[in-house]
Order: structure tokens, then sequence, then C-alpha cells
């Protein structure tokens, strides 16, 4: 498979190693100084880790050239939809998730699961979120699709909040920035009597980076918009 890396900073270099162990070749790489199109078109499918101020038109520049794209980039994610619209006119292929880690993928299971069972039940909700300092948007974007998730199920909840703010139908979130941790995501149900509790910890980036290249395998050769629930058969 030929792949093109958008977004040549640390993911892009562990993508880049993984992509070469598992026998692909990476074709083009792309950073600050933006995409080149006479290199993306060598392409059979793009990954984009960039930012999120540039996230947007990489997308765009994909579709428009009918290259494949698998993003991780969060923080742009107010354009969802106009690039779901961008690629089904353009028939190209697009796959975005808050998270590529398989372990975090398998969580997003079951904190739905967990949240449509205590749904019934008077517990409060909560959730705590830690990556690394260089992270630009708070909170995650794992955290918001877990936040979204639990919205869905729970009819107590109609948006999340960041702490320290409060709303009385929002689920509050707090999200830490240390070091260099990778990425630590905990959910809380509580009341008087007692408490429930789910958690992720990444202990690297390695996890997020493979999650890509199998969704950028995926990909290859496909038309659509699609999730890491589709690349892992979640949705049966």
């Amino acid at each position: 498979m030929k792949v093109a890396i958008i977004g040549y900073g640390k993911m892009g270099r562990i993508i880049e190693g993984i992509l070469e162990d598992r026998g692909h070749q990476v074709v083009a790489r792309f950073g600050s100084d933006g995409i080149k199109v006479d290199d993306l078109k060598k392409a059979e499918v793009a990954i984009e880790f960039s930012v999120p101020e540039a996230a947007f038109n990489n997308l765009k520049i994909c579709f428009e050239n009918k290259v494949p794209v698998v993003t991780g980039t969060t923080g742009w994610l107010d354009r969802f939809e106009e690039a779901k619209t961008l690629c089904e006119e353009h028939q190209s292929a697009f796959l975005f998730a808050s998270n590529f880690s398989l372990g975090v993928n398998l969580f997003f299971a079951v904190n739905q699961y967990l949240a449509k069972l205590i749904s019934k039940y008077d517990y409060q909700v909560e959730m705590e979120e830690i990556h690394h300092i260089h992270k630009k948007d708070a909170p995650s974007g794992t955290a918001i699709s877990l936040a979204e998730q639990i919205i869905d199920q729970h009819p107590k909840y109609s948006d999340w909040t960041l702490v320290p703010e409060k709303k009385n139908s929002a689920i509050p979130i707090e999200a830490k920035r240390i070091d260099e941790v990778p990425g630590t995501h905990i959910i809380r149900y509580e009341n008087e009597i007692d408490s429930i509790e789910i958690s992720h910890e990444a202990k690297n980036r390695q996890g997020f980076a493979l999650g890509a290249v199998l969704a950028a395998e995926y990909l290859k050769g496909k038309k659509g918009v699609f999730d890491m629930s589709d690349v892992l058969n979640l949705k049966a």
C-alpha cells in the first residue's frame, strides 16, 4: 500500500515505522509547509495527524484528488458534517476517529453499554482526561466522544461542560495536561450508596499509530464515510 503522511511530527514518525514494518511504502510526507498535490496523488491512502487549524483543508485537498484519508486530528469537528458532504460529493473515502487505539475503541463499546444500563438509576456522572502538555485542544476528542455516547443513552444529560463550569444537564469533564502522558480517560458514576468507575490508560503512542495504520488498510479502495467500529466490526 502506498501511503502519504500528512503531519510529520512525533505521531507521523511512529506511523511511518509501523507502515514500513507491515510492508507498506510511504510515498509522501507533508509537514507545516502544506500538501504538494503531485506527491499526494502518488498515494493510495493518506493518514492525517496535523493540527486543528489545518485539518479541514487537508481533508478537502484529499477529497478533491480522490485520495482516501484517515484522520485523527481533533479540535476541528464543528466542520465534520461539511467534511462528510465534501467526501461524498467527490466520491472519495474518509475515516475519522477521535482515538485509533484498539483498546480505546473497545472502551467506547463498554462505555456505551454501561451508560445504557445505568441510565435508569440515580447516579451522577463525571469525567476526567489527562494528556501531555503539547496537546492543544481540551477536552480531548476522545473525552468528547465518550461524553456524547453517554448523552445518547442517558435522559438526564444533554451536553458536556469543561470544569470548572457547571450546568445541571451537562457532564462535567476535567482536562489535565501533565508532562508526556499519552492519554488517560476516567468515567465515574456516583451516588450516596456507591460508585462505579471505568478507565483507560494508554502506555505509549504505539497503540494510536497501529490503529491508524489498520484503518488505512481498511479504507484503501473504498468510498464513503467510516469509523473505527467499521474497522473492528463492532457495529454487529
